[in-house]
């Protein structure tokens, strides 16, 4: 069995692999999963033709994201992490090759995003209201003192920690989140309009 490596990513090239939806699908998937899973346990999963994750398969696992096993019932492929932890991206904020990694990673995850909402707000199925809600999108904007936005981190980093408890064997629903933090530069109000000159 291949060593654990570090989970987080800060390497531009390695960070750039994951600047594509079908890949961050699939490395979102094996970490779900938490086990070796064969390409056709991943292509149902996915429900998308195994023929298509190959090349991508092939990609992660060069560029060290994940793992390819070889067993006598073929090849699997797992995460390089395990139990709970998951990969994750270290920003370098700036003008430099990890930053546009970083955006273009962001990017792909939005466009997931929006795709996984068009899919289930299509659904009669999806509880859209009440406790069990599991379709939801939204943006605030707004002043937060320091100690504010330490709450914030805090209660999403709680959140991802919910999402990122290996599988139960009892099953439960799978379900995906997504979100933006940033800091927003504010602006300075505008003048008010200066008053005409009398006319002549």
């Amino acid at each position: 069995m291949a060593h654990k490596r570090k989970a987080v990513l800060e390497d531009a090239r390695q960070i750039g692999l994951l600047a594509s939806p079908a890949r961050i699908e699939i490395v979102d998937t094996l970490e779900a999963l938490g086990d070796a899973v064969s390409v056709a346990e991943l292509a149902a999963r996915l429900g998308r033709p195994a023929d298509g994750l190959y090349y991508h398969l092939r990609q992660l696992a060069a560029g060290g994201l994940i793992e390819e096993e070889v067993g006598s019932d073929g090849r699997r492929y797992r995460t390089r992490t395990r139990g709970s932890d998951r990969l994750s991206l270290r920003y370098r904020p700036g003008a430099n090759a990890n930053a546009r990694a970083v955006r273009d990673v962001v990017a792909s995850v939005l466009r997931v995003a929006r795709r996984d909402f068009e899919r289930a707000l299509a659904d009669t199925a999806t509880v859209a209201e009440g406790p069990q809600r599991e379709l939801w999108a939204s943006r605030g904007k707004g002043w937060v003192s320091a100690a504010e936005l330490t709450e914030i981190n805090r209660l999403l980093t709680r959140l991802m920690q919910l999402l990122q408890r290996p599988r139960k064997v009892d099953g439960g629903k799978l379900i995906a989140l997504s979100w933006v933090l940033a800091p927003l530069q504010a602006r300075p109000a505008r003048r008010a309009a200066a008053t005409p000159r009398a006319r002549r």
